[in-house]
């Protein structure tokens, strides 16, 4: 297997709940549980992953997002400058509604030396090592907080207008990335479900009409901005994306292949690029015509994570030899298309059913690759 992530073999990031986890936080949420109670549940139930992780086969583990709600509100609402507010409307899932949820932006922005997830950050490294594997922490890209804020949610006085607080956003995402090397972390994923956004029609209408945004060039925007963001990081720090189309209950947003915003999206200098592909909802990958030849890695999410029954292994490595037509072999890895669980919810699925998937990509990397 390769020696840096992404590994052949890689994974997303959260997993489903457990029961323990989910009892604690309601008593906690029911004012039963102390903060320090709920902490020590939750630092156990993350060691216990991490064992069944690095068990399964995986180099690479995470904590799970056991200690968030959501895959991204609980990181936005920590930064400076930046709440969690309540919509009159939740988001357009199909089949499913979720909490009415967004992001205001009510003051300068920034990245709080006592963020909580650097803390989140410190418990997973600390187990993850002395398991012998690689820690990885995900957080969400900058552009889902550009592309969340609707107009009566951007009420900071310094920022009239989207293009005002572009360059404070930029750095606050430097300031997050160096805050976390600091803390050790080498490995580190921006999640972005913004780019499977752009290639959908409706998604692309709502952010014109909901968020007033001029989504003219707005790849570019986005492309701009996460070009800056990565400047002068580490040689030894792995930054890799997730782009999905959308994850709440086994359910999903946006449809439409990468054709739109592949040129724009390849030109970010990410060490790796997780694609979700496990429908025909992400199209073919004639876009991958576009990924650039050489070190960069292209991660495959050929194994569904919102359901259970498993993929045939066959059919599994003949769009591994597809996706090969375009980018070599040696450049690509594989992965489940997303994580388990984006919201504490999780999809509809069992524990025993969603280890199966990791033991499934696992084995598949090992039967592709034999380096």
């Amino acid at each position: 297997m390769t020696i840096n992530p992404p590994f052949r073999s890689d994974i997303v990031g959260s997993f489903l709940r457990p029961d323990a986890i989910k009892r604690a936080r309601a008593a906690h949420a029911a004012g039963e549980l102390s903060d320090e109670d709920l902490r020590g549940v939750e630092d156990q139930q993350i060691a216990d992953l991490v064992a069944k992780e690095a068990q399964a086969g995986l180099r690479a583990v995470t904590d799970g997002e056991f200690r968030r709600s959501w895959w991204h509100f609980d990181f936005l609402g920590g930064l400076d400058g930046v709440s969690v507010v309540e919509l009159d409307h939740s988001l357009p899932f199909q089949g499913a509604t979720t909490k009415a949820l967004g992001v205001r932006i009510e003051g300068k922005l920034g990245f709080p030396k006592d963020h909580p997830m650097l803390e989140h950050f410190r418990y997973l490294k600390s187990v993850a090592e002395a398991g012998g594997v690689q820690p990885k922490f995900s957080i969400p890209s900058p552009t889902v907080l550009d592309f969340r804020v609707e107009p009566a949610n951007l009420a900071a006085p310094d920022y009239p207008d989207r293009n005002s607080y572009v360059d404070d956003l930029v750095q606050t995402y430097r300031d997050a990335i160096a805050a976390f090397y600091a803390e050790g972390a080498r490995y580190l994923q921006l999640d972005d479900t913004v780019w499977a956004y752009l290639c959908s029609d409706d998604e692309l209408e709502r952010a014109r009409t909901e968020r007033e945004i001029d989504t003219d060039g707005i790849g570019h925007r986005y492309r701009d901005i996460l070009v800056r963001v990565l400047e002068g990081k580490p040689d030894d720090l792995v930054v890799t994306t997730h782009v999905c189309r959308g994850n709440f209950r086994s359910t999903w947003i946006s449809s439409g292949g990468y054709e739109p915003v592949a040129q724009d999206l390849f030109a970010v200098p990410y060490d790796g690029f997780f694609l979700e592909y496990d429908s025909d909802r992400a199209g073919g990958f004639e876009p991958l015509r576009f990924f650039p030849k050489g070190k960069q890695t292209l991660v495959l999410g050929l194994i569904t994570s919102k359901s259970g029954e498993l993929e045939k292994p066959d059919e599994v490595r003949a769009r591994i030899d597809e996706a090969a037509k375009y980018v070599p072999l040696q450049q690509l890895a594989i992965s489940t298309q997303c994580g388990f669980a984006s919201t504490e919810e999780g999809n509809i699925l069992t524990e025993d059913e969603q280890w199966g998937k990791v033991r499934e990509v696992v084995e598949l990397a090992t039967s592709v690759w034999d380096d």
